[in-house]
């Protein structure tokens, strides 16, 4: 029995030498190796992003304040006493026009019991119809610029038919007043204006830094009814269409502009712009722009300081990141050298020991018309044209950097040239339409310097 329990004992008491294996452990160490080679091969290999080619457009647009000078000058009272104007202001009047009334006492000269309503007869109902349906069947929201021309065109109705009503209700009470009403006509053709600044007779040669700072400018506008003395300023006459408005530039923008002759601007953030004669003035060291026009003068007719933008590029095209652009060197050859099979298989007669062989080659337009570009990874170096119907020969050895990027719509880098039309801090338009260039929705390389030609490429 002692020998049997001892022995039963010794059983108990052996080690065990066979482990189990961890199938979990096993899924880890293998899911954790796969990530570390991963990590390691996404951070040492090459790494390509890609651009799709989208149509759109760079605006570049120089904000400043404009002083605005015009032909014009003050009409001041001939009398003391009230003043009613025959005219709403920023009308257009004749030389000998009723201008203003001057009474002794204050006269009510409005026939709506709001003061407000406007009179139409039958020929400016039809003229606003007119115009109206016009507007509606004409309407087009990729020109909304229109909307701003048809409000125009419908205030200037209403301000006319206004004028015309509040002309018949003065002369009705100047015809049956007891005392001596005082009537007084313009001596010129112009437009008038009730709005007085003192800058009325300013010239360019008080331009000076000072005079585009806003702070403590003042203007005062005559109102009908107001009382007026004698030799003060009663309204104001503008005499000519044409106007400039004058903007302080830095040196670098009058260098840039210096050969520019006109300019596209936009005033007080309008959406229409407006073509202008540019020149620049040079008073001691600093710069002025010039800008005169010859239209639109009336809508800022009360306005002495104006917020203009300098439209200076408007460009719509492909835009591409500038990143994308690499330059490649093309062979540059005479274009008498190109000979056209066909409609469209255009090429190059190349000398080779034994006859001329026709290639086709992809042709590029250069600036010049007598010159073509052609891409020297479609010849070998030192290459002899042959000049079609002629034994001269052009040997390939010129060539000019040209621009392009690389389209991977076949799963490798192909290059394309590119024609810049404009440019701001991040991108490129590039002319579309272009025969071997881009087309709107192609994929190319973003990051250029970073891939060779021919490489492939995986989207």
């Amino acid at each position: 029995m002692a020998e049997q329990k001892n022995k039963v004992t010794a059983i108990q008491q052996k080690p065990k030498n066979k482990r189990e294996m961890n199938i979990g452990i096993l899924v880890a160490a293998i899911i954790l190796v796969y990530l570390v080679v991963t990590v390691f091969m996404y951070t040492t290999s090459k790494q390509v992003f890609v651009y799709e080619v989208r149509r759109g457009s760079i605006v570049r647009d120089n904000s400043y304040t404009g002083f605005i000078m015009r032909k014009e000058h003050v009409v001041n009272a001939q009398e003391s006493g009230f003043v009613s104007f025959f005219q709403s202001e920023n009308a257009k009047i004749r030389a000998g026009s009723d201008i203003y009334a001057i009474s002794g006492q204050k006269l009510e000269t409005e026939s709506g019991d709001d003061g407000q309503s406007v009179s139409l007869n039958e020929e400016q109902r039809q003229n606003l119809l007119n115009r109206t349906q016009n507007f509606y069947e004409n309407f087009n929201e990729d020109k909304f610029s229109t909307v701003y021309s048809f409000k125009n065109d419908i205030q200037g109705i209403l301000q006319n038919a206004s004028s015309q009503n509040k002309d018949a209700r003065l002369r009705e009470l100047i015809s049956g007043a007891e005392s001596g009403i005082s009537v007084y006509q313009s001596e010129q053709d112009g437009i008038v204006v009730m709005t007085f600044d003192g800058y009325e007779g300013v010239s360019e040669e008080a331009l000076e830094p000072d005079i585009f700072e806003r702070t403590g400018y003042e203007s005062r506008y005559m109102e009908d009814q107001m009382n007026v003395n004698q030799g003060e300023p009663v309204y104001k006459l503008i005499t000519d269409d044409n106007w400039k408005i004058y903007i302080q530039l830095s040196e670098e923008t009058a260098a840039e502009l210096s050969d520019t002759a006109m300019v596209r601007t936009r005033i007080n953030k309008e959406n229409e712009t407006i073509w202008a004669d540019f020149s620049i003035v040079k008073k001691g060291n600093v710069s002025y722009g010039c800008l005169t026009y010859d239209n639109s003068m009336i809508r800022y007719a009360k306005e002495r300081y104006v917020n203009v933008e300098l439209i200076l590029t408007d460009q719509s095209g492909l835009k591409i990141p500038k990143s994308s652009v690499v330059e490649k060197n093309f062979y540059v050859v005479p274009a008498d050298y190109l000979e056209t099979i066909g409609a469209y298989n255009e090429g190059v007669l190349v000398s080779t020991e034994e006859e001329a062989v026709f290639q086709s080659v992809d042709v590029l337009p250069a600036s010049e018309d007598a010159h073509v570009y052609l891409n020297p990874s479609q010849f070998e170096e030192g290459s002899v044209l042959i000049k079609p119907g002629s034994t001269e020969t052009y040997v390939l050895k010129e060539t000019v950097p040209l621009p392009g990027v690389y389209c991977i719509n076949k799963g490798y880098a192909v290059f394309r040239p590119v024609t810049i039309l404009c440019e701001n801090d991040d991108y490129y338009i590039v002319q579309e339409g272009i025969s071997y260039s881009l087309s709107n929705y192609d994929h190319i390389v973003q990051n250029a310097s970073e891939v060779e030609e021919e490489e492939v490429i995986f989207q």
